[in-house]
């Protein structure tokens, strides 16, 4: 692909958002159309990122950025009440969303699919853009099927909305698709306070811890006579998302209808 793509990020102030500016503005490949965030400001794009000006002015209003710039792809790391309306907005503009945060229902991303192919464009959901935690719920699909006893504990910084993580959930569906439901621990088993025993999906639990100085970490723990197996992926920066959210820049430009997942944008 020769032509240059040009990008609107929306919550460009905040600390994901930063660093997609900057990976943008690092591709030459790549071409910075607007920047949107809630509490704008005179501010211009490119000292989000440490760079010179870029002559793009942070903006406040969504639709107004997307009519005027008129980019290709808007990527998404807001919260998850911002994120639904913003695809919807991204789509009704014929603009192809890449979407990096948590909380869509099945039936919110059936609906967002249909919109995408109701205007011949592509979108993305991504609950992780990591290539290592991709690999991470591949291994641990991979073992379920010998493991069948699992639980995952995922762990994250103290402001994070969403819990479990969409990682974590996608993980439990990627087992789910391999392992029988099976219903683990003792059948008498009684929690003495609700919750210790975390959430339950399709038979087993996924714990999810919210600390200060977390940043996001997954652990999956396999159980069996005798033996245990942990497959465990740690990001320590937000930087390592951005090679996965250039490729779904890139490739989502040949894609009709949403998809839900990074994986499947993977060779």
């Amino acid at each position: 692909m020769n032509e240059r793509i040009s990008v609107a990020v929306a919550g460009a102030t905040g600390r994901m958002g930063r660093e997609v500016v900057r990976m943008i503005l690092e591709d030459e490949q790549l071409v910075l159309a607007a920047a949107v965030a809630r509490s704008s400001g005179p501010v211009d794009a490119g000292s989000l990122a440490g760079k010179p000006d870029t002559g793009i002015r942070v903006t406040a209003d969504l639709a107004s950025a997307l009519e005027s710039a008129r980019p290709d792809v808007l990527v998404d790391f807001t919260s998850p009440k911002s994120a639904l309306p913003n695809a919807e907005i991204a789509i009704a503009h014929g603009v192809r969303p890449v979407i990096g945060t948590t909380g869509f229902t099945p039936e919110q991303i059936s609906e967002l699919d249909k919109q995408c192919r109701e205007r011949g464009i592509g979108g993305l959901i991504a609950p992780n853009f990591s290539i290592g935690a991709i690999l991470m719920m591949k291994f641990s699909a991979m073992a379920a099927k010998y493991f069948p006893h699992v639980e995952i504990i995922e762990y994250h910084g103290d402001q994070k909305l969403d819990a479990p993580s969409g990682t974590s959930i996608k993980t439990a569906e990627w087992i789910a698709e391999t392992r029988q439901e099976l219903r683990q621990g003792n059948p008498l088993e009684e929690e003495v306070i609700e919750g210790a025993r975390g959430g339950y999906y399709n038979g087993f639990r996924i714990h999810s811890v919210r600390l200060p100085g977390v940043f996001a970490q997954q652990e999956v723990v396999f159980g069996a006579f005798g033996q245990t197996l942990k497959i465990r992926h740690d990001s320590y920066d937000r930087a390592g998302y951005m090679p996965g959210v250039n490729t779904a820049i890139k490739k989502i430009m040949s894609v009709t209808g949403l998809i839900y997942g990074f994986e499947h944008l993977m060779d």
